[in-house]
């Protein structure tokens, strides 16, 4: 029998009752099959018992340092139709690329003998030259005084040309003088006097243009000499730069070409080659290094045949995203979805369920209706506005609904998954006005949610609090949400506890958001600085359900034309 990859796995427990997948799983939105599940279970199971190296997770409590890390496994059947599977990690564990059971990387930066080390080696020593000359004391010290001079010599100058200016007018005026006892007296001995004067003032105003140019001058001497001496350290501190940045930009270009993935049909692409035709152009960072690429690389190399794949995160979540120990996860779009969009090629792989539309068959309720505005209640998984391929929305339905209608309909949004009280203005003026209250805030809007477990805060009584987490886009998993205290927009959401029910492990509670960022209320809930709990069904931020448990169930706001204080509650169907 021929030898196996070193990296398959085979099934410690019998398979056979399990159907293996039809297609390849669309490995962006997906539910794991269940042999993926035992795969990672048994993959778990290693993690926990392995002593091949030491690598801190944060799972004992210890968060310094920790490092969680998503892992994944590629079910694979061998040419003698022999089904186990393949595991992998992103990035670097242990600091290594090589351990015993996962699949090698695609390219190995770390390898003693590849021209990584050598050239990555010089960088840093330019980057060590930089350092010293960046923090050079007498940069400043002469940036300092340069700017001192600069400042000095623009009040000079400034001084003496308003002397000029003064002077000129002076002049000017004992001219017009003059030239009136001319008019008055015009005798010779008035002309030699008015002569003698004229030149007077005309040397005045050479001498004051001299002293101009003198001024210049010592003070462009006394500049210049700071900015040589200056330059002198500028001027190597750029040349290193350009440098430095010349070399990084040829590693760049080496690495993305060594990074070489196959498909199933044999066809190899680099990096570079791969990203050459995308928005991005250039690889981001630490693309090729996640689990998915590694893994479909591995089995094409190996002859071993993908049937289904997923991916889960081990250990404490960052502090900016949302990751759940155990919980599986859909692959990055920035980085891997241009990789295994080639490397897919030639499988047969499940339908993109995002291209599917979410609004067929789903009746967009009217709970009010007047010749300016209307309230719908809008179903859970329907779309507020068109999207990039679907275009049923709240607002074509609106368009078919009120074909006279004036101005865009929509004053405000609501997340896809999220059900619940929408806004419609039927005329342009309606529009402004209605959404100039949301605007400045003075519309009052409440969520429901049914949380997947109780919170901490609330199992300790406490009646509700305030979520205060800047927000921003994950830029490399949209539509993903990060918790950005640098970047992100403020976010604040008041929560009340409605209800704690122990039995089934769930929380109902009211949401009250301040600000309305994108998926605000679903990462203040699941996020660990948040209420550390996800909404129920939350495919994004926590566990996929039948449905996100998110209503929007009451708004009040005045009417755009009467000013009446409008009140509007439908109930969440959860």
């Amino acid at each position: 029998m021929p030898l196996q990859p070193s990296c398959f796995t085979p099934f410690t427990q019998a398979i056979d009752a399990y159907a293996l997948p039809q297609r390849f799983t669309f490995p962006f939105y997906y539910e794991p099959h269940p042999l993926c599940v035992i795969a990672a279970n048994e993959l778990q199971q290693h993690l926990e018992t392995q002593n091949n190296w030491q690598h801190n997770f944060g799972l004992t409590g210890e968060l310094t340092g920790a490092i969680g890390k998503m892992f994944g496994v590629l079910l694979v059947q061998n040419p003698q139709g022999e089904v186990g599977y393949l595991s992998a990690f992103s990035g670097k564990l242990a600091e290594q690329n090589h351990w015993p059971h996962f699949v090698p990387p695609v390219f190995d930066m770390l390898a003693k003998d590849n021209f990584f080390h050598a050239e990555n080696l010089q960088i840093n020593q330019l980057n060590a030259q930089l350092f010293a000359l960046e923090n050079h004391p007498d940069i400043p010290r002469l940036s300092t005084n340069l700017n001192a001079e600069q400042a000095q010599a623009a009040t000079k100058l400034a001084v003496h040309r308003q002397l000029m200016i003064d002077s000129r007018q002076s002049r000017k005026a004992q001219r017009n003088q003059l030239a009136v006892q001319l008019a008055i007296k015009p005798t010779d001995e008035t002309l030699r006097e008015n002569a003698v004067i004229e030149a007077k003032l005309n040397q005045e105003s050479i001498n004051e243009k001299n002293q101009l140019r003198d001024i210049k001058h010592y003070w462009d001497e006394r500049i210049n000499a700071i900015s040589q001496e200056l330059s002198l350290l500028t001027d190597d501190r750029d040349a290193l730069r350009l440098q430095r940045k010349q070399l990084s930009a040829a590693l760049q270009q080496k690495l993305f070409e060594q990074y070489r993935f196959l498909n199933i049909q044999g066809v190899e692409k680099s990096l570079y080659s791969i990203f050459k035709g995308t928005v991005e152009l250039t690889p981001p960072a630490g693309s090729g290094e996640c689990a998915a690429p590694k893994l479909l690389h591995y089995a094409f190399k190996h002859n071993l045949k993908p049937l289904a794949i997923a991916e889960f995160w081990w250990g404490a979540p960052p502090k900016s995203e949302i990751r759940q120990h155990k919980q599986f996860y859909p692959a990055c779009r920035r980085k891997c979805h241009p990789i295994l969009g080639h490397m897919l090629e030639g499988l047969s792989v499940d339908d993109n369920p995002l291209l599917a539309n979410p609004a067929l068959g789903k009746t967009l309720a009217i709970v009010y209706q007047d010749d300016v505005m209307a309230i719908v209640n809008k179903p859970a998984e329907f779309l507020s506005v068109p999207g990039k391929d679907i275009t049923e929305s709240v607002y074509s339905r609106m368009q078919q609904t009120f074909p006279n209608a004036t101005g865009p309909l929509i004053v405000h949004r609501l997340d896809m998954s999220t059900s619940g009280l929408m806004v419609i203005a039927l005329t342009k003026d309606a529009h402004k006005q209605l959404q100039k209250q949301f605007i400045q805030r003075t519309v009052t809007k409440r969520y429901v949610a049914l949380l997947a477990g109780i919170p901490a805060v609330m199992a300790s009584k406490q009646p509700n609090g305030e979520i205060s987490l800047p927000l921003r886009g994950d830029l490399d998993d949209r539509p993903r949400q990060l918790v950005c205290h640098e970047f992100g927009k403020a976010a604040q959401t008041y929560w009340q506890a409605s209800q704690i029910d122990e039995s089934a492990n769930q929380t109902r509670v009211y949401l009250s958001p301040k600000t309305g960022r994108t998926h605000q209320l679903r990462v203040h809930c699941a996020h660990l600085e948040g209420l550390n709990t996800p909404i129920l069904g939350d495919d994004l931020y926590g566990t996929r359900a039948n449905r996100l448990h998110l209503h929007a169930d009451l708004l009040i706001l005045q009417h755009p034309v009467t000013g009446e204080s409008m009140r509007f509650q439908v109930d969440a169907e959860f």
